[in-house]
């Protein structure tokens, strides 16, 4: 990772300070259950140069995964462009998961220029029951990185310091490139979901039902079979 410092009463890329200023992140998660909807939207200027592109690498935790097969039937369909950047595993519960990062590359509203925005379908993962009796756990989800890079441009204005990192250049994965990243407010909050978990304080209580349920549905039968005769055949 490269260090530089900006002015920012500069402009580089068709870049100002002023624009940079401009940026406001928002995120919000829709849906309920154990199948969601990320949503994260980019508000900027509208006034940014066509050749600026932006990539959001959003990490989400061992208790939550997207589906990357799922994730490539909305690219086709939907233009979804969203880059795993690891192999998920759909069926492991949350505590034999690890956190891994998505690379979202947010496409602009084309009704509203000032827009740029990623609704990625999101699932929660099988959790270990409750010791406490609590039915739901609550999966955090941190704010993502934000990334801008110019073709055909080696600098950007940032309002200093700020980092350049490698990411792939597209969602096609192709190659690397410089990102300049852009340090959002502190203020960025989390956002959460929670997923119901079983109730471990309840297993006794169901074990006995369904053997006695099970027991009382044996003696039923049996009783009915005695009772006309069906074993007479045998």
């Amino acid at each position: 990772m490269i260090f530089h410092t900006f002015s920012v009463d500069d402009g580089y890329c068709g870049l100002s300070g002023k624009w940079m200023e401009s940026l406001t992140l928002s995120r919000d998660i829709l849906k309920s259950g154990f199948h969601r909807e990320l949503v994260t939207t980019l508000e900027c200027d509208p006034s940014w140069p066509e050749e600026l592109h932006v990539l959001l690498v959003q990490k989400l935790p061992r208790g939550a995964y997207a589906d990357p097969y799922q994730l490539a039937s909305l690219r086709q369909d939907t233009g979804l462009q969203v880059l795993l950047d690891t192999e998920v595993d759909l069926e492991a519960p949350a505590y034999e998961s690890s956190a891994f990062s998505m690379f979202e590359y947010p496409t602009r509203d084309a009704q509203n220029p000032k827009i740029l925005q990623t609704v990625v379908p999101i699932h929660g993962r099988y959790h270990r029951p409750s010791d406490s009796g609590q039915g739901w756990e609550r999966i955090e989800i941190e704010p993502p990185r934000l990334l801008l890079r110019a073709d055909g441009c080696e600098q950007l204005l940032p309002s200093g310091p700020h980092v350049l990192v490698d990411a792939p250049c597209s969602v096609h994965n192709l190659s690397l490139c410089k990102w300049m990243e852009i340090h959002l407010p502190q203020d960025q909050r989390h956002v959460s979901l929670e997923v119901p978990v079983g109730d471990q304080s309840l297993v006794v209580p169901v074990c006995a039902g369904t053997l006695l349920v099970t027991l009382l549905c044996c003696v039923l039968i049996g009783s009915a079979i005695k009772r006309h005769g069906f074993l007479q055949s045998f």
